[in-house]
């Protein structure tokens, strides 16, 4: 989708690109390094690449099929290098880049300045300068066509892109293609809207784009009205005519679960295309946007802004951006925006009843033609959505596919149970949910929107919702939850969300200790302080932007045996904890300041325990009958000093104990644990103690780096066959044991920086599936114990070496066969 403006007509432009990226660029410079991974690496993410190969004899104009690509491309990268403007090939294309650019708006321009400066570029200086010099001789009789080009490059130069020194090429692809992909990607997700077209223009005419002043601008409405959708599609249409952009995503959850620091860092992270900004605080972070974007002429959106606050670090004043800026700010409440002094404010009206009607039908027929027999039902339901999108695709969703009968018994329904609220559309959707989708959808409402998609899948099937997948395909399908486009999350709307937890909250209005689920800060400490729990509340879940001291009655969760799920992040108790549900399913408490768990624990259900950075000891002390665990992660948790005895939980399957730098000791029933898929020891810089043999038979990956006390690894069964990875890289060791011939499967082996290693046992060469092998830093090291029989190898492993026993250190990279 895109906008065009001839100055005197406006309108949305919705077709078929041809191409999604044009490339330009001079080939002798970059054809064989950087373009060619820059090519492969769009064509492997799908993205339809226009490259051309072709070499145009000198002074021979542009083809007509190179400007058509140019025209039907919707984005174009333009590769600068040293010798970029010797070429006229180039420069042609490039004015016809700039050209598309003012004249279509949906035409992007990502720069690139490879092995050149782009001082050098825009003021025509250096390997530019010369070329100009040899252009103006050779064009003196056209000058206007080399004034074109020096406008052309200087107008480029003036949007932010890479800059990328010779030899780094590798490093800034993924960056380069991941922004275009997910400009992409957000193109592709407006197309088809409903009743766009109108709205944008409003917003348009407001933003007054092309003068010099700086304008904030206010969208705000009801929840489900379509802020968020016609900011996204002016951003997606207009992003391109500023030198830099950010679209900062639902402001307000994003601030309540990682703080302003965060938003601040990806604002400052996408206007200045710059990684690992370090922001210490947010009165630093609104300094550094203050200073850095004075001279940027930029676009930026903050969508969903509930606090003044956020307006204060996030935007500022009109005076911290360059001239013809643009920012644009959606919420619900119009006085944000009068207390911050925006320059307009637009409130979008309902959709009309022909727009609805479209939208309703799209969204249950999969067309704008509402089928005959269903077109006086159609405009009834539609009438209940009062014209919010939102609520006429929920609706739509929840009749699709239903027959006559079945959409007469629904509108039956809503002339009796539903009022004007949005809310009671909701809860149509929610009400032909199963019992396991519902408790699933509260879940996702009150405490994984927006979370990692593969962490909540186990988060929840811990709590015994099956089959998950399912359930949450089944929530998508009713439009109460949305796959991320990388289909790393999932997220619901703000306005479902909101639905969610009001659900919740009308277990009972007045006690929250007698709802079954708890995330509000105020709420869970005030209960715990007075010890006021109930067997109502099934999960708890803390998420403090800092840490904060809290003064939890001891006996606290006594009152709660029905707790299922606890997550606890940011707190410092100041009172031991002498009880804790024996019921709990998955416990992760970030931070756990108490040095043991309470000692009458018993947890006969617990499938996930995670206490990263914790101040725990001892897991537990003796033999725990513990049939459902499956996870434990105690990662950085310095005061550990022993492992449990894991004899009666033998379905564990992944154990993480990595930067435990006092752990001394791992007990010998870890190496028995027949399910453990995972096993990770990484950095316990303290540990001498292992087991002296290992028969885990599902084991997958053992990691030791770093053990630097470890002097010796345990002996290998024959049942080990699935083991892939084995790092002991950095440790002690003299040897490696020959047992690891049973390593069967082994593709990975990593003993670099074992100082005192002398030598490799030859069963290393009966490895038939080693692929990676890395030696680096064995000083000692002279050769395998039978190296006569390394040339008669029949296959092909990579080894790393640095050639101690030589007297070089010169890195080789070897093929040995």
């Amino acid at each position: 989708m895109a906008l065009t403006n001839d100055g005197s007509t406006f309108s949305l432009r919705i077709g078929k690109w041809i191409f999604d990226v044009f490339l330009n660029f001079r080939g002798e410079d970059a054809r064989h390094s950087f373009l060619r991974l820059l090519y492969a690496a769009l064509v492997e993410k799908k993205i339809s690449t226009f490259k051309d190969d072709e070499v145009l004899e000198r002074g021979k104009p542009i083809p007509s099929e190179l400007l058509k690509a140019i025209e039907g491309s919707r984005f174009s990268v333009v590769i600068f290098s040293k010798n970029y403007a010797s070429s006229s090939w180039c420069l042609d294309e490039l004015t016809k880049i700039v050209e598309c650019r003012q004249k279509m708006k949906g035409h992007t321009i990502f720069p690139v300045f490879f092995d050149v400066e782009p001082t050098e570029v825009r003021k025509q200086e250096g390997s530019f300068g010369e070329a100009f010099a040899k252009h103006e001789e050779a064009f003196k009789e056209n000058l206007e066509k080399v004034k074109k080009w020096r406008d052309a490059l200087k107008e480029v130069t003036n949007i932010s892109g890479w800059v990328i020194p010779k030899g780094q090429e590798s490093e800034y692809i993924e960056p380069i293609v991941e922004r275009i992909f997910k400009t992409l990607s957000s193109i592709k997700l407006n197309e088809g809207l409903v009743g766009i077209e109108s709205r944008v223009w409003e917003v348009y005419s407001e933003l007054k784009i092309g003068s010099t002043d700086v304008r904030m601008f206010g969208i705000y409405g009801t929840g489900g009205i379509g802020k968020t959708t016609i900011a996204r599609v002016v951003y997606d249409s207009f992003s391109n005519q500023f030198e830099a952009s950010s679209f900062l995503h639902d402001v307000r959850e994003t601030y309540e679960r990682q703080g302003l620091v965060h938003l601040q860092k990806k604002l400052l992270s996408d206007t200045l295309m710059e990684r690992n900004i370090n922001v210490g605080d947010e009165y630093d972070g609104l300094q550094f946007i203050k200073h850095r974007l004075c001279n940027k002429k930029v676009l930026l959106v903050l969508d969903d802004v509930n606090k003044l606050k956020q307006l204060k670090f996030l935007v500022g004043e009109h005076s911290w951006y360059g001239a013809g800026s643009r920012i644009i700010i959606t919420t619900r409440d119009q006085h944000l925006l009068e207390a911050h002094a925006v320059d307009a404010i637009y409130r979008p009206e309902e959709m009309s009843n022909e727009e609805a009607l479209r939208l309703f039908s799209l969204t249950c027929f999969g067309s704008e033609h509402t089928p005959e027999g269903y077109k006086e039902m159609s405009n009834l339901v539609v009438s209940y959505g009062h014209g919010l999108p939102l609520a006429i695709k929920v609706l739509g969703s929840h009749l699709v596919g239903g027959s006559i009968t079945a959409w007469k018994s629904c509108l039956v329904g809503l002339e009796n149970n539903f009022p004007t609220e949005l809310l009671q559309v909701f809860q149509i959707s929610f009400d032909s949910l199963h019992e396991v989708d519902k408790e699933t959808f509260l879940h996702m409402a009150c405490f994984f929107n927006g979370e990692d998609r593969d962490r909540t899948v186990r988060i929840l099937d811990s709590l015994r919702l099956y089959p998950i997948e399912i359930v949450l395909r089944e929530l998508i399908d009713k439009s109460l939850l949305n796959l991320s486009l990388d289909k790393n999350c999932y997220w619901m709307h703000p306005l479902v969300q909101q639905m969610g937890r009001e659900m919740v909250c009308r277990e009972c209005p007045e006690w929250p200790s007698r709802r079954s689920r708890l995330w509000l800060p105020e709420d869970i400490d005030a209960l715990l302080t007075d010890n006021m729990g109930t067997d109502a509340i099934k999960c708890i879940v803390l998420n403090l932007p800092v840490q904060k001291k809290v003064y939890w009655h001891p006996e606290a969760f006594s009152k709660i045996p029905n707790l299922q799920l606890l997550k606890i992040h940011n707190v410092q108790l100041q009172h031991e904890l002498t009880h804790f549900p024996n019921g709990l399913r998955f416990v992760e408490w970030s931070g756990y300041s108490l040095k043991s768990l309470p000692p009458n624990f018993v947890p006969y259900k617990l499938v996930e325990l995670t206490m990263c950075h914790s101040n725990i000891e001892l897991l537990w002390k003796g033999v725990k009958q513990l049939d459902s665990l499956r996870f434990i992660k105690l990662s950085h948790s310095r005061n550990l000093v022993r492992t449990p005895d894991f004899s009666e939980t033998r379905e564990l399957e992944r154990i993480d104990f990595e930067g435990c730098t006092n752990l001394i000791e791992v007990h010998p029933s870890v190496g028995v644990l027949k399910r453990l898929i995972f096993l990770n020891l990484k950095d316990c810089t303290s540990l001498v103690s292992l087991p002296s043999k290992l028969e885990m038979e599902s084991l997958e990956i053992f990691t030791l780096s770093g053990c630097s006390k470890v002097k010796k690894i345990p002996e290998f069964t024959k049942n080990m066959e699935r083991l892939r990875e084995l790092h002991v890289n950095g440790t002690a060791i003299v040897d490696l044991p020959s047992s690891i011939e049973h390593l069967t499967s082994l593709s990975l082996l990593n003993i670099s920086h074992c100082k005192n290693l002398v030598h490799l046992p030859c069963a290393i060469l009966q490895l038939e599936l080693l692929r990676d092998f890395i030696v680096l830093g064995c000083s000692r090291l002279a050769t395998f114990d039978d190296h006569e029989s390394f040339p008669a190898r029949k296959r092909s492993i990579w080894l790393w070496v640095e050639e101690f026993f030589k007297g070089s250190c010169r890195r080789v990279k070897s093929k040995l066969s």
